[in-house]
């Protein structure tokens, strides 16, 4: 049986590889004068209302909903952090958990600003933010959650989650929760949708701007589930220009 192929366009939109993506964040910037933490402000709306719409299809009002949001060091972390603070704007009672810098990177200020600011920005309205680590808590929040968001490893990830990234992977996986990948599930390659043995399983992803390509890849639906890309507010005609890579 002939393999089936990966498309070049899914919702109309071009399907690219992570390099690409890198190029076309970064003429969003240099010719559109769009900002990271303008980019992460709507990429974290964005999810928080597919989260929302997601919810009202099981049935499930997203206030008071218990959700939990597990956050990476670099900019999908910060995706998360956005997400959470909607989501808590919005009535669902959220609980955030955030790899904790490396040792000797000089604690959160070893952070990129962007996720330093929202970081802040999430502790200022009530948002609980706890380091994960084997003694977090993280099993026993996710046991009484209605949801979970995985907001680990973005497109810029590369080899096998180790660590607390690798910790929260399990603890998301063995929680048997649904869960919403933002960006790709934490542990699968952007560009061939293929895993290194840790990763994430997701219900839902809600991919930002443009659809990457080994989302699409045949062997990597179980792991992506229902696949949602979300206008993060890029140029149109950037996007229109944009060929399939």
């Amino acid at each position: 049986m002939p393999k089936e192929p990966t498309p070049d366009v899914f919702e109309g939109l071009p399907v690219v590889t992570a390099e690409t993506m890198r190029a076309f964040d970064h003429a969003a910037t240099e010719r559109f004068g769009l900002q990271v933490l303008d980019l992460m402000e709507n990429a974290g709306r964005a999810v928080a209302g597919a989260v929302e719409r997601a919810l009202k299809e099981t049935g499930r009002a997203l206030a008071g909903s218990k959700i939990v949001v597990c956050c990476g060091r670099g900019a999908n972390g910060g995706d998360g952090l956005v997400c959470a603070r909607h989501l808590k704007e919005k009535g669902a009672e959220v609980s955030v958990f955030i790899c904790p810098p490396r040792k000797g990177e000089g604690g959160e200020g070893a952070y990129p600003d962007a996720v330093r600011l929202n970081l802040g920005k999430a502790r200022g309205l009530g948002i609980k933010v706890t380091p994960a680590g084997p003694e977090s808590g993280l099993r026993e929040r996710l046991a009484a959650a209605d949801a979970a968001i995985d907001a680990l490893l973005g497109t810029g990830s590369s080899g096998k989650p180790a660590g607390a990234i690798h910790h929260m992977i399990q603890e998301l996986n063995a929680s048997k929760k649904p869960v919403y990948a933002i960006d790709l599930p934490s542990g699968i390659h952007p560009d061939t949708g293929y895993h290194s043995g840790v990763y994430v399983t997701a219900q839902a992803t809600f991919t930002l701007g443009l659809p990457k390509r080994g989302l699409l890849a045949p062997h990597a639906k179980k792991y992506v589930g229902v696949l949602k890309v979300l206008d993060i507010g890029y140029p149109k005609e950037l996007v229109a220009a944009q060929k399939p890579s």
